[in-house]
């Protein structure tokens, strides 16, 4: 399968999805748009993985690359590409589908809850997640759900945390990837002051077996969605 992401920020990479991506076999390209490089036509991938990043997914004068990530994304859709949204390739994602995104009540960064909802038990996308998992969570941001998305889960500090689109396109607000590694980057970069859903570097990272149990979902969803239609 050739396989192209989208990468916002240097220190925000595939995560534990790289090695799976490896072990496949998989034609792997990337475009680092903080760093200026050009998107692809959707012509020449099989599967769109859209990472995260610290921005905000309006700030077209900071990040005027933007306009054009999001033309490939309806690109991808349109022409029945698999694509996956982490974080802000969720709300990428959802405002390519017609959902704005805005801020949320809560900024959430941590380790908190997520429940799968009835809709979650219908998707094929989502088959095998257990209906209550602990996440890592960074993001301040919300998506809403396009017409023709499903909402799928949801936290205490945020409604909208994932929702699929057809059997070729899921996205998850929060970070199933990010290895104990990852967290370190991040937190080497920044470190957001402590909040109601706003938890220490030093909690997070007390216990880096959640990160591996994060991981195996993970891997869950890429078999999914690489599996499905």
């Amino acid at each position: 399968m050739r396989v192209h992401w989208l990468q916002h920020a240097d220190f925000e990479d595939l995560g534990c999805i790289a090695p799976w991506l490896a072990s496949r076999g998989d034609v792997v390209t990337q475009t680092r748009l903080y760093a200026g490089e050009l998107p692809p036509s959707a012509d020449d991938f099989d599967f769109l993985i859209v990472m995260g990043g610290p921005m905000n997914i309006y700030e077209y004068d900071i990040h005027p690359w933007l306009k054009a990530e999001k033309a490939l994304i309806k690109q991808a859709i349109a022409a029945g590409k698999r694509v996956l949204g982490i974080c802000l390739g969720s709300q990428l994602i959802a405002d390519a589908l017609g959902a704005p995104t805005t801020r949320n009540a809560h900024t959430e960064v941590g380790w908190f809850p997520v429940e799968m909802n009835d809709s979650a038990r219908q998707s094929k996308l989502f088959a095998g997640f257990p209906e209550r998992y602990v996440a890592f969570h960074w993001h301040g941001d919300t998506f809403a759900i396009a017409e023709g998305a499903r909402n799928l889960a949801s936290s205490e500090a945020c409604a909208h945390q994932a929702y699929d689109y057809g059997e070729r396109v899921a996205a998850i607000q929060f970070h199933l990837e990010v290895t104990a590694a990852n967290a370190r980057d991040w937190f080497a970069h920044e470190r957001p002051a402590t909040a109601a859903y706003v938890q220490t570097p030093e909690s997070i990272l007390s216990d880096i077996s959640r990160f591996a149990e994060n991981n195996r979902l993970m891997i869950r969803l890429l078999e999914n969605l690489t599996s499905s239609g």
